[in-house]
Protein backbone atom coordinates (compact mmCIF):
# COMPACT_ATOMS: atom_id res chain seq x y z
CA UNK A 1 0.00 0.00 0.00
CA UNK A 2 1.36 3.33 -1.08
CA UNK A 3 0.54 5.06 2.28
CA UNK A 4 1.95 8.62 1.50
CA UNK A 5 0.14 8.88 -1.42
CA UNK A 6 -3.12 7.33 0.31
CA UNK A 7 -2.56 9.70 3.51
CA UNK A 8 -2.44 12.86 0.26
CA UNK A 9 -5.67 11.92 -1.08
CA UNK A 10 -7.80 11.36 2.07
CA UNK A 11 -6.39 14.65 3.53
CA UNK A 12 -7.48 16.07 -0.23
CA UNK A 13 -11.42 14.80 0.29
CA UNK A 14 -11.19 15.40 3.76
CA UNK A 15 -10.10 19.57 3.33
CA UNK A 16 -13.48 19.75 0.64
CA UNK A 17 -15.48 18.12 3.04
CA UNK A 18 -15.09 20.35 5.88
CA UNK A 19 -14.29 23.74 3.80
CA UNK A 20 -17.96 22.67 2.58
CA UNK A 21 -19.56 22.67 5.79
CA UNK A 22 -17.91 26.26 6.71
CA UNK A 23 -17.80 28.02 3.18
CA UNK A 24 -21.79 28.71 2.95
CA UNK A 25 -21.66 30.42 7.00
CA UNK A 26 -20.98 33.64 5.08
CA UNK A 27 -23.88 32.84 2.30
CA UNK A 28 -26.32 32.66 4.57
CA UNK A 29 -27.95 36.43 4.42
CA UNK A 30 -27.62 36.28 0.94
CA UNK A 31 -29.50 33.12 0.42
CA UNK A 32 -32.05 34.46 2.84
CA UNK A 33 -32.68 37.45 0.75
CA UNK A 34 -33.45 35.82 -2.30
CA UNK A 35 -35.46 33.30 -1.21
CA UNK A 36 -37.21 36.00 1.25
CA UNK A 37 -36.57 33.71 4.07
CA UNK A 38 -36.56 34.02 8.00
CA UNK A 39 -34.16 33.22 9.55
CA UNK A 40 -35.04 30.50 11.55
CA UNK A 41 -35.69 28.75 7.51
CA UNK A 42 -32.71 29.80 5.89
CA UNK A 43 -30.71 28.42 9.44
CA UNK A 44 -31.84 25.21 7.86
CA UNK A 45 -28.89 25.24 5.07
CA UNK A 46 -26.26 25.04 8.01
CA UNK A 47 -28.41 23.02 10.62
CA UNK A 48 -29.90 20.19 8.10
CA UNK A 49 -26.58 19.55 6.83
CA UNK A 50 -25.06 19.35 9.96
CA UNK A 51 -27.54 16.79 11.26
CA UNK A 52 -27.64 14.41 7.87
CA UNK A 53 -23.45 14.86 8.41
CA UNK A 54 -23.56 14.05 12.25
CA UNK A 55 -26.41 10.70 11.10
CA UNK A 56 -24.45 9.70 8.41
CA UNK A 57 -20.34 9.58 10.55
CA UNK A 58 -21.71 7.05 12.58
CA UNK A 59 -23.79 5.19 9.92
CA UNK A 60 -20.54 4.78 7.25
CA UNK A 61 -18.76 3.74 10.73
CA UNK A 62 -21.46 0.66 11.29
CA UNK A 63 -20.98 -0.37 7.32
CA UNK A 64 -17.58 -0.25 7.51
CA UNK A 65 -17.43 -3.20 9.78
CA UNK A 66 -19.80 -4.83 7.60
CA UNK A 67 -18.01 -3.48 3.47
CA UNK A 68 -15.54 -2.65 2.15
CA UNK A 69 -14.16 1.00 3.12
CA UNK A 70 -13.23 1.46 -0.60
CA UNK A 71 -16.65 1.19 -1.77
CA UNK A 72 -18.16 3.03 0.76
CA UNK A 73 -15.92 5.87 -0.11
CA UNK A 74 -16.77 5.54 -3.72
CA UNK A 75 -20.48 6.10 -2.64
CA UNK A 76 -19.84 8.87 -0.41
CA UNK A 77 -17.67 11.15 -3.02
CA UNK A 78 -20.12 10.06 -5.63
CA UNK A 79 -22.79 11.65 -3.42
CA UNK A 80 -21.36 14.19 -2.20
CA UNK A 81 -20.48 15.42 -5.81
CA UNK A 82 -23.79 14.59 -7.32
CA UNK A 83 -25.19 17.00 -4.27
CA UNK A 84 -22.98 19.60 -5.65
CA UNK A 85 -24.50 20.10 -8.82
CA UNK A 86 -28.11 19.70 -7.56
CA UNK A 87 -27.48 22.42 -5.22
CA UNK A 88 -25.38 24.43 -8.89
CA UNK A 89 -28.90 24.06 -10.84
CA UNK A 90 -30.78 24.61 -7.60
CA UNK A 91 -33.72 27.31 -8.78
CA UNK A 92 -36.00 27.15 -5.22
CA UNK A 93 -35.10 26.81 -1.55
CA UNK A 94 -36.24 23.30 -1.11
CA UNK A 95 -34.29 22.65 -4.14
CA UNK A 96 -31.62 23.90 -2.18
CA UNK A 97 -32.21 22.07 1.37
CA UNK A 98 -32.08 18.61 -0.98
CA UNK A 99 -29.21 19.74 -2.48
CA UNK A 100 -27.23 19.93 0.84
CA UNK A 101 -28.93 16.52 2.23
CA UNK A 102 -27.41 14.87 -1.01
CA UNK A 103 -23.56 16.18 0.03
CA UNK A 104 -23.82 15.70 3.63
CA UNK A 105 -25.01 11.84 3.44
CA UNK A 106 -21.98 11.68 0.94
CA UNK A 107 -19.58 14.55 2.97
CA UNK A 108 -20.20 12.12 6.25
CA UNK A 109 -18.34 9.13 4.86
CA UNK A 110 -15.46 10.99 4.94
CA UNK A 111 -14.01 12.19 7.85
CA UNK A 112 -15.26 9.11 9.63
CA UNK A 113 -14.04 7.03 7.00
CA UNK A 114 -10.55 8.75 7.04
CA UNK A 115 -10.24 7.56 10.18
CA UNK A 116 -11.25 4.04 9.89
CA UNK A 117 -8.65 4.11 7.29
CA UNK A 118 -6.03 5.61 9.53
CA UNK A 119 -6.37 3.07 12.54
CA UNK A 120 -7.26 0.10 10.55
CA UNK A 121 -4.87 -0.04 7.89
CA UNK A 122 -1.65 1.42 8.98
CA UNK A 123 0.66 0.29 11.31
CA UNK A 124 0.43 1.69 15.17
CA UNK A 125 3.48 3.50 14.97
CA UNK A 126 2.08 5.69 12.08
CA UNK A 127 -1.65 6.13 13.14
CA UNK A 128 0.08 9.40 14.98
CA UNK A 129 1.27 10.35 11.78
CA UNK A 130 -2.06 9.92 9.81
CA UNK A 131 -4.64 10.94 12.11
CA UNK A 132 -2.13 14.14 12.53
CA UNK A 133 -2.60 14.92 8.61
CA UNK A 134 -6.27 14.33 8.48
CA UNK A 135 -6.54 16.99 12.00
CA UNK A 136 -4.65 20.04 10.09
CA UNK A 137 -6.37 19.20 7.29
CA UNK A 138 -9.51 19.33 9.37
CA UNK A 139 -8.39 23.11 10.73
CA UNK A 140 -7.35 24.19 7.77
CA UNK A 141 -10.62 23.47 5.67
CA UNK A 142 -12.78 25.03 8.60
CA UNK A 143 -10.49 28.61 8.34
CA UNK A 144 -10.07 28.72 4.84
CA UNK A 145 -13.40 27.80 4.33
CA UNK A 146 -15.06 31.22 5.61
CA UNK A 147 -12.72 33.79 3.56
CA UNK A 148 -12.81 31.61 0.07
CA UNK A 149 -16.53 31.28 0.35
CA UNK A 150 -16.98 35.08 1.06
CA UNK A 151 -14.96 35.87 -1.89
CA UNK A 152 -16.22 33.15 -4.80
CA UNK A 153 -20.17 34.15 -2.75
CA UNK A 154 -19.14 38.34 -3.70
CA UNK A 155 -17.41 37.56 -6.94
CA UNK A 156 -19.76 35.53 -8.02
CA UNK A 157 -22.62 34.10 -6.38
CA UNK A 158 -23.52 31.53 -3.53
CA UNK A 159 -24.10 29.10 -6.44
CA UNK A 160 -20.61 28.83 -7.55
CA UNK A 161 -19.83 27.38 -4.05
CA UNK A 162 -21.05 23.84 -5.24
CA UNK A 163 -18.60 23.77 -7.89
CA UNK A 164 -15.98 24.17 -5.09
CA UNK A 165 -16.51 20.75 -4.34
CA UNK A 166 -16.07 18.50 -7.33
CA UNK A 167 -12.82 19.16 -7.39
CA UNK A 168 -12.55 16.10 -5.65
CA UNK A 169 -14.25 13.71 -7.85
CA UNK A 170 -11.10 12.84 -9.59
CA UNK A 171 -10.17 11.47 -6.00
CA UNK A 172 -12.44 8.47 -6.59
CA UNK A 173 -10.17 6.96 -9.25
CA UNK A 174 -6.77 7.36 -6.87
CA UNK A 175 -8.73 6.17 -3.65
CA UNK A 176 -10.08 2.91 -4.94
CA UNK A 177 -6.30 2.05 -6.49
CA UNK A 178 -4.66 3.06 -3.31
CA UNK A 179 -7.00 1.15 -1.06
CA UNK A 180 -7.10 -2.58 -0.03
CA UNK A 181 -9.03 -5.05 -1.54
CA UNK A 182 -11.38 -6.85 1.27
CA UNK A 183 -14.42 -8.79 0.76
CA UNK A 184 -17.77 -8.08 2.73
CA UNK A 185 -18.18 -9.53 6.11
CA UNK A 186 -21.54 -11.72 5.50
CA UNK A 187 -21.56 -12.88 9.17
CA UNK A 188 -22.49 -9.20 10.08
CA UNK A 189 -26.40 -7.87 9.45
CA UNK A 190 -27.29 -4.28 9.47
CA UNK A 191 -29.91 -3.14 12.24
CA UNK A 192 -32.31 -0.77 10.50
CA UNK A 193 -34.50 -0.54 13.06
CA UNK A 194 -31.59 0.67 15.75
CA UNK A 195 -30.37 2.60 13.09
CA UNK A 196 -33.67 4.37 12.55
CA UNK A 197 -34.74 5.08 15.89
CA UNK A 198 -31.11 6.26 17.02
CA UNK A 199 -31.12 8.31 13.96
CA UNK A 200 -34.42 9.91 14.75
CA UNK A 201 -33.62 10.40 18.30
CA UNK A 202 -30.20 12.08 17.59
CA UNK A 203 -32.19 14.26 15.12
CA UNK A 204 -34.49 15.73 17.64
CA UNK A 205 -31.50 16.52 20.22
CA UNK A 206 -29.72 18.28 17.20
CA UNK A 207 -33.03 19.98 16.27
CA UNK A 208 -33.43 21.01 19.55
CA UNK A 209 -29.99 22.25 20.00
CA UNK A 210 -30.56 24.79 16.51
CA UNK A 211 -34.20 25.68 17.41
CA UNK A 212 -34.26 25.49 21.41
CA UNK A 213 -37.65 24.02 21.15
CA UNK A 214 -38.61 21.44 24.20
CA UNK A 215 -40.97 19.15 22.03
CA UNK A 216 -37.62 18.18 20.29
CA UNK A 217 -35.83 17.83 23.62
CA UNK A 218 -38.26 15.22 25.16
CA UNK A 219 -39.10 13.31 20.87
CA UNK A 220 -35.45 12.45 20.44
CA UNK A 221 -35.01 11.69 24.22
CA UNK A 222 -38.17 9.27 23.82
CA UNK A 223 -36.70 7.40 20.73
CA UNK A 224 -33.15 7.38 22.78
CA UNK A 225 -34.76 5.52 25.23
CA UNK A 226 -36.52 3.20 22.94
CA UNK A 227 -33.08 2.78 21.23
CA UNK A 228 -31.65 2.01 24.01
CA UNK A 229 -34.23 -0.88 25.09
CA UNK A 230 -34.02 -1.91 21.14
CA UNK A 231 -29.77 -2.30 21.37
CA UNK A 232 -30.56 -5.05 24.94
CA UNK A 233 -32.55 -7.32 23.15
CA UNK A 234 -31.39 -7.25 20.00
CA UNK A 235 -28.61 -10.20 18.65
CA UNK A 236 -26.91 -8.23 16.34
CA UNK A 237 -27.65 -4.63 17.51
CA UNK A 238 -26.73 -1.07 15.53
CA UNK A 239 -24.13 -0.42 18.67
CA UNK A 240 -23.64 -2.90 20.71
CA UNK A 241 -24.26 -2.13 24.76
CA UNK A 242 -20.64 -3.67 25.75
CA UNK A 243 -19.35 -0.41 24.55
CA UNK A 244 -20.63 2.03 27.24
CA UNK A 245 -19.18 -0.27 29.53
CA UNK A 246 -15.66 0.13 28.59
CA UNK A 247 -14.75 3.00 31.40
CA UNK A 248 -11.52 4.43 29.06
CA UNK A 249 -14.08 4.50 25.59
CA UNK A 250 -16.75 6.17 27.62
CA UNK A 251 -14.61 8.76 29.47
CA UNK A 252 -13.04 9.35 25.36
CA UNK A 253 -15.60 10.35 24.10
CA UNK A 254 -17.37 12.47 27.41
CA UNK A 255 -13.70 14.26 26.95
CA UNK A 256 -14.24 14.83 23.09
CA UNK A 257 -17.77 16.02 23.86
CA UNK A 258 -16.46 18.36 26.90
CA UNK A 259 -13.16 19.73 24.63
CA UNK A 260 -14.77 20.31 21.28
CA UNK A 261 -18.23 21.64 22.40
CA UNK A 262 -15.80 24.49 23.99
CA UNK A 263 -14.29 25.17 20.74
CA UNK A 264 -16.88 25.36 18.75
CA UNK A 265 -18.43 27.48 21.19
CA UNK A 266 -15.07 29.66 21.12
CA UNK A 267 -15.43 29.77 17.10
CA UNK A 268 -19.15 30.90 17.19
CA UNK A 269 -18.33 33.61 20.08
CA UNK A 270 -15.40 35.05 18.66
CA UNK A 271 -16.63 36.17 15.15
CA UNK A 272 -19.18 38.00 17.14
CA UNK A 273 -17.36 39.78 19.96
CA UNK A 274 -14.82 40.68 16.71
CA UNK A 275 -17.85 42.34 14.83
CA UNK A 276 -19.10 43.78 18.21
CA UNK A 277 -16.63 44.97 20.63
CA UNK A 278 -13.53 45.94 16.72
CA UNK A 279 -16.48 46.59 14.50
CA UNK A 280 -14.65 44.23 12.00
CA UNK A 281 -16.20 43.49 8.72
CA UNK A 282 -17.00 39.28 7.72
CA UNK A 283 -13.80 39.80 5.53
CA UNK A 284 -11.86 41.13 8.18
CA UNK A 285 -12.92 38.69 10.72
CA UNK A 286 -12.15 35.71 8.39
CA UNK A 287 -8.72 37.16 8.59
CA UNK A 288 -8.33 37.87 11.94
CA UNK A 289 -9.18 33.70 12.38
CA UNK A 290 -7.22 32.27 9.84
CA UNK A 291 -3.41 32.71 11.69
CA UNK A 292 -4.97 30.59 13.41
CA UNK A 293 -5.82 27.96 11.45
CA UNK A 294 -2.61 28.12 9.48
CA UNK A 295 -0.83 27.19 12.47
CA UNK A 296 -3.30 24.27 13.52
CA UNK A 297 -2.73 23.18 9.89
CA UNK A 298 1.40 22.86 10.50
CA UNK A 299 1.08 21.68 13.56
CA UNK A 300 -1.90 19.23 13.46
CA UNK A 301 0.82 17.06 11.70
CA UNK A 302 3.28 17.86 13.69
CA UNK A 303 1.63 16.85 17.01
CA UNK A 304 1.00 13.55 15.23
CA UNK A 305 4.42 12.34 14.43
CA UNK A 306 4.98 13.25 18.04
CA UNK A 307 2.31 10.91 19.32
CA UNK A 308 3.55 7.94 17.44
CA UNK A 309 6.87 8.62 19.38
CA UNK A 310 5.58 9.32 22.35
CA UNK A 311 2.07 8.38 22.49
CA UNK A 312 -0.90 10.41 22.20
CA UNK A 313 -1.98 10.68 26.14
CA UNK A 314 1.04 13.52 26.29
CA UNK A 315 -0.12 15.35 23.41
CA UNK A 316 -3.93 15.25 24.55
CA UNK A 317 -3.02 16.34 28.03
CA UNK A 318 -0.86 19.13 26.09
CA UNK A 319 -3.35 19.85 24.03
CA UNK A 320 -5.86 20.38 26.29
CA UNK A 321 -3.76 22.34 28.22
CA UNK A 322 -2.93 24.70 25.38
CA UNK A 323 -6.88 25.30 25.06
CA UNK A 324 -7.34 26.15 29.17
CA UNK A 325 -4.20 28.62 28.61
CA UNK A 326 -5.81 30.34 25.21
CA UNK A 327 -9.35 30.59 26.96
CA UNK A 328 -7.44 32.35 30.11
CA UNK A 329 -6.32 34.74 27.87
CA UNK A 330 -9.08 35.65 25.96
CA UNK A 331 -10.82 36.15 28.82
CA UNK A 332 -8.33 39.19 30.33
CA UNK A 333 -8.19 40.30 26.52
CA UNK A 334 -11.93 40.11 24.82
CA UNK A 335 -12.68 43.59 23.13
CA UNK A 336 -8.72 44.12 22.69
CA UNK A 337 -7.22 45.15 19.43
CA UNK A 338 -7.74 42.34 16.47
CA UNK A 339 -4.23 41.74 16.70
CA UNK A 340 -4.05 40.17 20.29
CA UNK A 341 -7.26 38.32 19.44
CA UNK A 342 -5.42 36.82 16.39
CA UNK A 343 -2.22 35.74 18.29
CA UNK A 344 -4.58 33.74 20.97
CA UNK A 345 -6.36 32.43 18.71
CA UNK A 346 -3.58 30.60 17.15
CA UNK A 347 -2.71 28.89 20.64
CA UNK A 348 -6.39 27.86 20.41
CA UNK A 349 -6.40 26.20 17.40
CA UNK A 350 -3.14 24.84 17.93
CA UNK A 351 -4.54 23.18 21.25
CA UNK A 352 -7.53 21.78 19.42
CA UNK A 353 -5.63 20.28 16.44
CA UNK A 354 -3.46 18.75 18.43
CA UNK A 355 -6.73 17.02 20.06
CA UNK A 356 -8.29 15.90 16.85
CA UNK A 357 -5.69 14.15 15.81
CA UNK A 358 -4.55 12.44 19.15
CA UNK A 359 -7.77 11.76 21.15
CA UNK A 360 -9.05 9.81 17.70
CA UNK A 361 -5.90 7.75 18.77
CA UNK A 362 -6.80 7.27 22.26
CA UNK A 363 -10.50 6.16 21.13
CA UNK A 364 -9.44 3.85 18.63
CA UNK A 365 -6.77 2.32 21.10
CA UNK A 366 -9.63 1.25 23.47
CA UNK A 367 -11.35 -0.32 21.11
CA UNK A 368 -10.80 -4.22 19.61
CA UNK A 369 -10.76 -4.64 15.65
CA UNK A 370 -14.80 -5.77 15.63
CA UNK A 371 -16.02 -2.64 16.89
CA UNK A 372 -13.45 -0.24 15.47
CA UNK A 373 -16.08 0.79 12.63
CA UNK A 374 -18.87 1.43 14.94
CA UNK A 375 -16.72 2.87 18.23
CA UNK A 376 -15.45 5.61 15.23
CA UNK A 377 -18.22 6.65 14.04
CA UNK A 378 -19.87 7.06 17.56
CA UNK A 379 -16.76 9.35 18.13
CA UNK A 380 -17.82 11.35 15.29
CA UNK A 381 -21.18 11.52 16.19
CA UNK A 382 -20.43 12.95 19.63
CA UNK A 383 -18.06 15.29 18.20
CA UNK A 384 -20.13 17.02 15.80
CA UNK A 385 -23.20 16.68 18.69
CA UNK A 386 -20.77 18.37 21.14
CA UNK A 387 -19.74 21.34 18.43
CA UNK A 388 -24.23 21.78 17.74
CA UNK A 389 -24.33 22.03 21.42
CA UNK A 390 -21.31 24.46 22.66
CA UNK A 391 -22.41 27.10 19.58
CA UNK A 392 -26.30 27.01 20.40
CA UNK A 393 -25.35 27.43 24.05
CA UNK A 394 -23.01 30.34 23.83
CA UNK A 395 -25.61 31.75 21.42
CA UNK A 396 -28.32 31.49 24.04
CA UNK A 397 -26.23 33.03 27.08
CA UNK A 398 -25.18 35.95 24.61
CA UNK A 399 -29.46 36.41 23.26
CA UNK A 400 -29.99 36.02 27.73
CA UNK A 401 -27.30 37.73 29.35
CA UNK A 402 -26.48 41.21 30.40
CA UNK A 403 -23.00 40.63 32.71
CA UNK A 404 -21.91 43.58 34.52
CA UNK A 405 -19.32 42.01 37.21
CA UNK A 406 -16.71 40.37 35.41
CA UNK A 407 -15.16 37.51 37.03
CA UNK A 408 -11.81 37.21 35.80
CA UNK A 409 -9.74 39.79 38.14
CA UNK A 410 -6.80 40.04 35.42
CA UNK A 411 -9.47 41.21 32.35
CA UNK A 412 -8.83 44.59 30.31
CA UNK A 413 -12.58 45.03 29.27
CA UNK A 414 -14.93 47.38 28.66
CA UNK A 415 -18.10 47.18 30.19
CA UNK A 416 -19.92 45.43 27.16
CA UNK A 417 -17.14 43.23 27.08
CA UNK A 418 -17.54 41.54 30.33
CA UNK A 419 -20.21 39.00 28.91
CA UNK A 420 -17.50 37.64 26.43
CA UNK A 421 -14.73 37.68 28.92
CA UNK A 422 -16.95 35.88 31.13
CA UNK A 423 -17.93 33.27 28.64
CA UNK A 424 -14.86 32.43 28.17
CA UNK A 425 -14.20 32.04 31.99
CA UNK A 426 -17.01 29.58 31.91
CA UNK A 427 -15.19 27.72 28.59
CA UNK A 428 -12.04 27.69 30.39
CA UNK A 429 -13.82 26.13 33.74
CA UNK A 430 -15.07 23.32 31.00
CA UNK A 431 -11.74 22.35 29.64
CA UNK A 432 -10.56 22.17 33.13
CA UNK A 433 -13.05 19.47 33.09
CA UNK A 434 -12.43 17.72 30.63
CA UNK A 435 -8.66 17.67 31.21
CA UNK A 436 -9.55 15.93 34.74
CA UNK A 437 -11.30 13.20 33.19
CA UNK A 438 -8.74 12.40 30.41
CA UNK A 439 -5.48 12.95 33.12
CA UNK A 440 -7.49 10.66 35.79
CA UNK A 441 -8.35 8.15 33.10
CA UNK A 442 -5.21 7.79 30.95
CA UNK A 443 -2.55 9.78 32.50
CA UNK A 444 -2.99 8.27 35.88
CA UNK A 445 -3.39 5.06 34.52
CA UNK A 446 -0.30 4.67 32.77
CA UNK A 447 1.96 5.97 35.92
CA UNK A 448 0.49 3.33 37.75
CA UNK A 449 1.53 0.85 35.26
CA UNK A 450 5.05 2.43 35.16
CA UNK A 451 5.40 2.10 39.34
CA UNK A 452 4.22 -1.89 38.88
CA UNK A 453 6.80 -2.90 36.22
Amino acid sequence: MHSNRLIFFLSFIVFFSVMNGTMFNVAIPTIGEQFQLTPSEVSWVISGYIVIFALGSITYGKLADMYPVKNLITVGLVLFNLGSLLGFISTTYWMLIIARIVQASGAAAIPALGMITATRYFPPQSKGKVLGAIASTVSFGAGIGPILGGFVAGALNWHYLFLISLFSLPAIYFLRKLLPVEKANTQLTFDLKGAVLLGIGITGLLLFLTELHLMYLVFGLLLLGLFVLHIRKEKNPFIQPHLFLNKQYRNALLTGFLAVATVFGMMFLVPIMLKDQNGLSSMFIGLVMFPGAISAAIFGTVSGRMADRIGSVPIVTGGLGLIGIGYFLMSIFAGSHFSMIAAVLIICYIGFSTIQSSLANTVSNTLNKENLGIGMGLYNLIFFMSGAFGATTVGKVLDLSEARVKWNPFAVVNQTGVIYSNIFVVLLITIAISFTIYYTTFSLKQKTLSEAK
